[in-house]
């Protein structure tokens, strides 16, 4: 004979009303082990939490995320504690291997990493008064002996314009 989930709980409720000698001389289909595994597995179906769990631990909060990120790319000397040190200053709380996890999450490398590693804008920025800009162009002249092609060479110091970054629109 088979019983359906229902009526299975119905009977584990009704034998565990039941003592063992009791369900011994009644119990006939099925044995009061069966009935007691039956009741035990009802319970622990009761106090299942699982359907109510969702998968792993939430991310951090995307205004914290940019943050920690912000920090990361505006202070390159500054390593997981200095920032977590700075997130507690504004009232943010967030543990060390979070703050590694972050940055290893969107590709940026730990402080000693970042600070011998400069980027192009921080060398021009760098080194604007030592630039130069070169250039070397042929013109073709005609003289006297017939036509001459000069070779030109032209150097000027970048020192006096406005620095990285600025572009001087073409006309």
């Amino acid at each position: 004979m088979r019983f359906t989930d229902n009526q299975r709980c119905r009977l584990a409720a009704r034998a565990k009303k039941l003592s063992r000698k009791v369900l011994e001389q009644v119990a006939t289909i099925v044995t009061p082990a069966t009935l007691l595994a039956w009741h035990r597995k009802l319970i622990a179906k009761k106090y299942d939490g699982s359907a109510c769990r969702a998968p792993g631990r939430p991310r951090t909060a995307t205004e914290i995320t940019a943050l920690v990120l912000r920090f990361a790319n505006e202070n390159r000397s500054w390593g997981y504690l200095r920032i977590q040190g700075a997130l507690a200053n504004v009232g943010h709380m967030l543990a060390r291997n979070t703050i590694a996890n972050i940055l290893k999450r969107h590709g940026i490398e730990p402080a000693p990493e970042r600070s011998r590693r400069t980027t192009w804008k921080e060398f021009l920025a760098r080194h604007w008064e030592q630039i130069l800009a070169t250039d070397f162009f042929t013109v073709e002249v005609l003289t006297w002996r017939g036509l001459v092609t000069y070779y030109v060479g032209a150097v000027s110091s970048q020192c006096d314009r406005r620095g990285p970054g600025y572009l001087r629109p073409h006309r």
